[in-house]
């Protein structure tokens, strides 16, 4: 695998063109802002009404209605929520003349067949590895976030070209892009969502904290034991990787990790993992987030309603009055 750096990337196939940013959250803020820091001529496309267009003002950017957004851009980035995005396509399709270039910051709409692009333009993806807020404040500090580009469509020639003019201009060159696909990253990505960083690793959490305090153990010493010094191997790994933060931690940290680790993850772990790739890979969790989208997030909704009410936010709440 190549890392492609700043200094291998041309900016000129993004000079002179025009951005337009869909969607102010997350992402879309912090690419505005960075493309905008970087030079590049941006607009926000957001609907009337909308509670995130005083904050894209407030930051110095033009704000106007979608459509009229991608009319006069040479690439709309549209950076909503992965099931909105199909209706937001057919919205925006008869504003995008020939030649352009739409972008995304997931593969999933586009891989999954949620939308399927007109022939006749460019379709890129470029995805930073990590939430908005940190590729903004890595952009600020002069650094970068890693990033992957990928071209599903390349109508004009140029779409490759586009795509790492693009990254670089978001201060990802500075940390690194990999090139790969549409398939790849949106694989990986539900993969890793659903069986390691956000759900297993929050579930075996909760699961540490209830074994604790059914024997016993105090609720607010369970969950800094078993919540709150996740910080501090996440700082550990960032630093000095897997094999370095275990050398970084005691002996009896270190032989009680080797000793359990792999009593937890053990060969059904990773046959249930394997059974998460397979449904990601065959499209059932996207048919899944569909039927979520139309029951207007219930499952979410409840899931949410019950993690506040929690015992364990209970003991966080104690321990951290202000957080």
């Amino acid at each position: 695998m190549d890392m492609i750096r700043e200094d291998q990337i041309d900016a000129a196939p993004l000079s002179g063109k025009r951005v337009a940013i869909i969607g102010y959250g997350n992402q879309g803020r912090a690419q505005a802002l960075n493309l905008r820091d970087s030079g590049i001529d941006v607009v926000v496309g957001q609907r009337a009404g909308s509670a995130a267009i005083p904050r894209a003002r407030e930051d110095g950017l033009m704000v106007v209605a979608p459509v009229e957004a991608v009319a006069d851009a040479d690439l709309a980035m549209l950076l909503v929520p992965d099931e909105h995005l199909p209706a937001l396509y057919r919205e925006l399709e008869p504003a995008l003349s020939p030649g352009r270039a739409i972008g995304f910051s997931h593969g999933l709409a586009v891989h999954f067949g949620l939308l399927t692009p007109r022939p006749d333009l460019d379709v890129l993806m470029i995805a930073p590895k990590g939430p908005g807020t940190a590729l903004r404040s890595l952009y600020r500090d002069g650094k970068g976030m890693i990033a992957l580009v990928a071209v599903h469509q390349d109508a004009s020639g140029r779409a490759r070209a586009l795509a790492l003019a693009y990254a670089k201009a978001l201060g990802c060159g500075r940390a690194g892009i990999i090139e790969s696909s549409f398939e790849e990253e949106c694989v990986s990505d539900l993969f890793n969502e659903q069986a390691v960083v956000w759900g297993a690793v929050p579930d075996i959490l909760v699961a540490g904290w209830q074994t604790l305090v059914a024997a016993g153990i105090s609720e607010e010493v369970a969950y800094l034991e078993c919540v709150s010094e996740l910080k501090l191997l996440a700082g550990l790994i960032e630093d000095r990787g897997l094999a370095g933060m275990r050398e970084a931690i005691s002996n009896t940290a270190e032989l009680g990790a080797a000793l359990g680790g792999p009593r937890i993850v053990d060969e059904g772990v990773r046959e249930r993992m394997a059974a998460i790739l397979a449904s990601v890979r065959s499209g059932a969790f996207t048919d899944e987030l569909q039927r979520e989208r139309d029951s207007d997030y219930a499952r979410l909704r409840e899931r949410r309603k019950g993690d506040r009410a929690s015992p364990l936010e209970a003991a966080r709440t104690r321990l951290f009055p202000s957080g």
